[in-house]
């Protein structure tokens, strides 16, 4: 059950490779003995690109919610820089 390959040996068993990844997890595809790329099947793919909500919806669940907060923007112009 190999996980890692290196990239010369995954483009000549690219089909394989894809196999793997849909059998037996995600495939580590490394370039000068470094991981470089990871490849995943659909299923897992499918599964981290879900979406989890809106953004508005993340910020209600937040234990911050409802807490008077201040968050007054500062006055301060920055810095000049020289051109």
């Amino acid at each position: 059950m190999k996980a890692e390959w290196q990239l010369q040996e995954a483009k000549n068993k690219f089909s394989e490779v894809v196999k793997k990844a849909a059998v037996d997890g995600p495939q580590t595809i490394t370039l000068h003995g470094k991981p470089a790329a990871v490849l995943i099947s659909i299923e897992e793919y499918k599964k981290l690109a879900k979406s989890t909500g809106s953004l508005t919806h993340f910020f209600k669940k937040s234990p911050l919610y409802g807490m008077d907060l201040d968050v007054e923007r500062s006055k301060d112009l920055g810095r000049e820089v020289d051109l």
